[in-house]
């Protein structure tokens, strides 16, 4: 019997897993089986980065599905879609990895103010690769980049650190894809150091470790101004124009390849 019912629990298992929605943290979660257990009508929907809504005892399913768009796009600038209406899904997963577009043609990033919210031209920090090569964000145009701020010193930005890991090695073939680790307010050889002893092999450059970062035209920026807490991460299409920016650890990186690679197929046309 016990041989019986781990087998109907493997059976189960996939299933379970694959109607989850995407990308949602533990407490996304656990407000997914919270809508499951509500009463009709009632709607869940998602957007890149983790951010959900969900509306339960509506008249009718497109008011509920309405009123969670609404409040989803309260709390993040991508792009919500609805995931669940009642008991059936509606996820376009097709259209899923699409929602950072579209992207800007030449003119319009031309335009695009300098800032780091969705839409805007990030600012052209200076860094160092690991073998002391002096770089800017403005170097790696024509490629999609990552730039993560974290340090050894934060306990969320440790916890995701493997699963980031995870991420750079499925992207590893795609060359138009670049990832830039930068530490904070730390010296470059502690997390290096750190890296190394948790056996984490990150593309590690330094941007000085201080409380300022250096930028192409000779001035400086608070890391504040990067990044209200650490880690925060940053994706640049192959204009350097910020698709997506997420403040705080995130969960399930390896959900984002697909992301990396519609980017990486479809910006700087």
């Amino acid at each position: 019997m016990k041989f019986l019912a781990a087998l109907f629990a493997c059976l189960l298992a996939p299933a379970a897993q694959a109607a989850e929605p995407p990308q949602l943290g533990p407490r996304g979660v656990d407000s997914y089986r919270e809508y499951l257990a509500a009463e009709p009508h009632r709607a869940f929907v998602v957007a890149p980065g983790g951010a959900w809504a969900w509306r339960a005892g509506a008249p009718g399913g497109e008011l509920a599905e309405e009123a969670a768009l609404a409040d989803c796009r309260a709390h993040t600038e991508q792009t919500c879609v609805p995931y669940a209406l009642d008991e059936r899904i509606v996820f376009d997963a097709k259209a899923w990895p699409t929602l950072w577009g579209p992207y800007a043609d030449a003119a319009a990033a031309r335009r695009a103010s300098v800032g780091t919210r969705r839409g805007e031209r990030f600012p052209d920090l200076r860094f160092r690769d690991d073998a002391g090569r002096a770089l800017k964000v403005s170097d790696f145009r024509g490629q999609v980049l990552v730039l993560h701020f974290w340090g050894s010193w934060c306990g969320p930005c440790r916890r995701e650190l493997p699963d980031l890991r995870r991420l750079v090695r499925r992207m590893s073939g795609q060359r138009d894809v670049r990832f830039v680790f930068l530490p904070v307010r730390e010296p470059f050889a502690t997390a290096r150091d750190w890296l190394r002893a948790q056996q984490l092999d990150l593309p590690l450059h330094d941007a000085g470790g201080g409380e300022t970062f250096a930028l192409a035209d000779g001035t400086t920026l608070p890391d504040r101004r990067v990044a209200g807490k650490f880690p925060t991460t940053y994706v640049l299409d192959k204009r350097g124009i910020v698709v997506f920016a997420h403040v705080g650890d995130a969960s399930r990186w390896e959900e984002y390849a697909p992301f990396l690679r519609d980017a990486a197929a479809r910006s700087g046309r």
